[in-house]
């Protein structure tokens, strides 16, 4: 029995499946998960010493590499300074301000610890600022944890939604309405019957969470317009996209300019954090300024904004465009090692996220996501794990590449690759 299975057995008696989020189990791909001791650069050494080329980035935030020499030592130096002072720091406003500086829809930013906690207060916002109680997200977009998510679609646009979790309320879920990804006939239909109610629409702008699925020309466009007819606050969940497929993120990549945004991922450099901004007028909403009441003991962290700080500083141009090559380079190999072995697959990416769907067209909603191969994939990533990829263990996740893969490690990759979808034959 390997280091990894002990751990993992161990896990299992103590926390709920063995993990502390529920993809880590390998439920959708089977076997037992490596328990990782260290990363450096693109590498993941387990608990046996088995090493890793890793596209899990620690799902999103390590766009440099792990261990990049800058953030340790900033890091080291902020450590030795106190590691919580439930007070405001120096870091958290140069962060902040690092942000405003970068995106131009954020005017006011507030600091929170996940991506969950700053969905959710982003809607608190909305819901408060128009008054309105509806809010409209899209199947396969995932914003967390919060009740008002974890909500599936109806059987049509006025159909109140339906719980998928245990534990959420039918009161809450018939205050969410869910429509398809890329629809924007079913976005025209529902503001034509609910507009006056909608408070607001969240939406991924590069869907990340049912693998990598890029906005339709014009859909995101149509969002802001019906959010401008009907006086909708339109929010971004960039928690996964901000600062990694543009230095501004997606909104920067698409023209399109939200209310609100949700941060979180590269922000925090790899450490716990996330963050919700927009306009100053409905930013000065939030408390202690306004009415609208959100707090955390532990945000503005001066670690986390250490962290964020350093890594934003460190990602100029020449990091994406490093980024963008080395992406684009994986995504042509991916394609044609998949196409040399006869095995249909879409091939999708946004800047230095990917997905590889085991489909023979391209995939634009959950629904075309869901009917791809996920048993074939289940076996690529097998196959790729036991060679030494790490792959996200879900066919419905985004592989991320980081500054740290260079084009030997891109090439290894490319070549077990081939290697796994022949074994698919």
């Amino acid at each position: 029995m390997t280091e990894s299975e002990k751990l993992f057995r161990e896990a299992y008696k103590i926390l709920p499946g063995g993990v502390n989020s529920p993809v880590r189990a390998f439920k959708a791909v089977s076997g037992t998960p490596p328990f990782i001791v260290s990363a450096k650069g693109c590498i993941l050494t387990d608990a046996d010493g088995k090493e890793y080329i890793d596209y899990i980035g620690s799902w999103g935030p390590m766009i440099l590499g792990h261990a990049r020499p800058e953030i340790i030592k900033a890091l080291t130096e902020a450590v030795r300074r106190g590691t919580s002072y439930g007070t405001p720091c120096p870091a958290e406003v140069d962060l902040a301000q690092e942000i405003v500086n970068r995106v131009p829809s954020i005017e006011k930013i507030r600091f929170v610890n996940s991506g969950t906690e700053a969905t959710m207060s982003a809607i608190r916002l909305a819901r408060a600022a128009t008054g309105k109680d509806i809010i409209v997200k899209f199947a396969g977009g995932y914003h967390g944890h919060g009740d008002s998510f974890l909500i599936l679609a109806g059987s049509g646009a006025t159909t109140l939604g339906i719980p998928t979790s245990p534990g959420v309320t039918k009161g809450v879920a018939g205050d969410t309405r869910v429509l398809r990804y890329n629809d924007p006939e079913a976005v025209k239909n529902l503001f034509g019957i609910e507009g006056q109610k909608i408070a607001a629409v969240i939406v991924e702008p590069v869907a990340g969470n049912m693998g990598v699925v890029p906005p339709e020309p014009g859909f995101l466009e149509g969002l802001r317009e019906k959010c401008n007819h009907y006086e909708s606050i339109l929010i971004f969940d960039e928690v996964m996209t901000g600062f990694r497929v543009a230095k501004a993120g997606a909104q920067q990549l698409y023209g399109v300019t939200p209310d609100l945004t949700a941060f979180g991922k590269v922000i925090g450099g790899g450490l716990p954090v996330g963050a919700y901004g927009g306009r100053a007028d409905l930013m000065s909403m939030i408390a202690p300024e306004g009415p609208v009441y959100q707090a955390g003991t532990l945000s503005g962290n001066p670690l986390a904004m250490v962290a964020g700080l350093e890594t934003l500083k460190l990602l100029n141009d020449s990091v994406y465009r490093g980024l963008e090559k080395t992406s684009k380079t994986l995504e042509i190999g991916l394609k044609n090692a998949a196409d040399g072995a006869g095995i249909p697959v879409a091939v999708q990416r946004v800047g230095s996220m990917i997905t590889v769907f085991f489909t023979n067209r391209p995939v634009k909603n959950l629904d075309e996501a869901s009917a791809a191969d996920h048993s074939r994939f289940a076996k690529f990533f097998n196959f790729m794990l036991k060679n030494g990829i790490h792959l996200p263990p879900s066919g419905y996740e985004a592989w991320f590449v980081s500054a740290a893969h260079d084009e030997t490690v891109i090439r290894k990759t490319v070549d077990i690759a081939a290697k796994a979808f022949e074994s698919l034959k």
